[in-house]
């Protein structure tokens, strides 16, 4: 994909897109589709309160509503949205990739991880991503569509109800944490995604109750997107997949970066900053021989105190490579160095926990394989 191909808007049409689910609407939609179908208001409380406090998607066990009303509502309010095809568990079963079918046969992917101090769901926006890192996965099979908001909020859902029910070894527990870091950039889709959050963050019945602070949302440098979310006065984490600090080798390694530079990019991310007050955490795939030299860790350090400053935090992620590709990991002492340079430069850096590279934990390749 070229540079001048790539998606100048933020927000595709619903081409693809399952019926309206429950989960797409606000509080007062919820009302107005459930007195559109002839039933009390209140009913629309009674669903989100299964969907979003109960972390039910069944109607037909939701008996606090009568059965005809059941009926009516489950086939307005509840299409099917996500079928799980195959699921995967390493570490000991503490992190499971999930393989969904939306209705129209996409694929796409999360990932439960469960930690000792918290428990983290890695979400999809799309099907596909049309952004084309040449190293990633997902990009290289391209954008399929967008995924609604309620294709997104299910599988924070389904996530939920798994540490609810003690399916993740360690007994019951709560999902603490979401990252929007699966598979498709998230202000590609940018309207769905920021409903998608506050479903996810509005206290129940309004949503699923998770903190702003525990929600990251990541980008390849959507520059006017980024501003467009900090006037949204959201206090999410914001995290910028840069992969390196120089425009010459990042217009080839994250194409977007031919319309929105490194420094163009870097101060979005500062006005984001300056309105929360958050750190912005700056993603950086550590790739052998393509991006790990010192005078880009030295580079990126000096960038970062300039645009950022305190606001800054390096978030190195040792590649996890896919069957076939020529893109590498950095070798242990390459990546220390760089660690090393980083801080040096006054800029906190720490090195990503990987896990799951035998169960083709990499954004895209479980769906490639399918």
């Amino acid at each position: 994909m070229s540079a001048t191909s790539l998606p100048l808007v933020f927000d595709a049409p619903r081409k693809g897109m399952p019926s309206r689910h429950l989960a797409d609407l606000s509080a007062q939609e919820r009302a107005d589709a459930v007195s559109e179908l002839g039933e009390k208001p209140f009913r629309a409380k009674q669903l989100a309160h299964q969907y979003f406090g109960k972390l039910n998607a069944d109607v037909d066990s939701m008996t606090d509503i009568p059965a005809a009303s059941r009926e009516r509502l489950g086939k307005e309010l509840f299409p099917t949205l996500l079928t799980s095809v195959r699921g995967l568990d390493t570490d000991e079963g503490t992190t499971r990739k999930t393989l969904w079918k939306a209705h129209d046969g996409t694929m796409l992917e999360s990932v439960l991880m469960r930690y000792p101090d918290r428990a983290t769901v890695c979400i999809s926006s799309q099907a596909g991503c049309g952004m084309a890192c040449p190293f990633c996965a997902t990009g290289q099979g391209g954008l399929q569509r967008n995924l609604s908001t309620a294709e997104i909020v299910d599988q924070v859902r389904s996530a939920a109800a798994m540490m609810r029910d003690g399916d993740v070894p360690g007994g019951p527990g709560r999902l603490s944490n979401v990252v929007f870091m699966g598979m498709g950039e998230p202000l590609a889709n940018y309207r769905r995604v920021i409903d998608a959050v506050h479903r996810i963050c509005d206290p129940p019945p309004d949503g699923l109750g998770l903190s702003q602070r525990s929600v990251t949302v990541s980008t390849v440098g959507l520059a006017p997107a980024i501003r467009k979310m900090t006037a949204e006065d959201l206090h999410v984490t914001l995290a910028v997949s840069l992969h390196t600090p120089d425009d010459e080798l990042r217009d080839t390694l994250v194409p977007v970066n031919n319309r929105w530079k490194v420094a163009e990019v870097l101060d979005a991310a500062r006005g984001y900053a300056d309105n929360t007050g958050r750190r912005v955490s700056i993603e950086y795939a550590l790739i052998r021989d393509v991006n790990d030299h010192p005078w880009r860790a030295d580079l990126l350090g000096k960038l970062l105190h300039r645009h950022l400053g305190q606001f800054a935090h390096v978030n190195l992620i040792p590649l996890n490579p896919t069957p076939g590709s020529k893109w590498d990991a950095s070798p242990k002492p390459v990546e220390r160095e760089f660690v090393r340079r980083v801080r040096d430069a006054g800029v906190p850096c720490t090195v990503r926990d990987t896990r799951g590279q035998e169960i083709a934990a990499a954004c895209g390749q479980l769906a490639a394989e399918s």
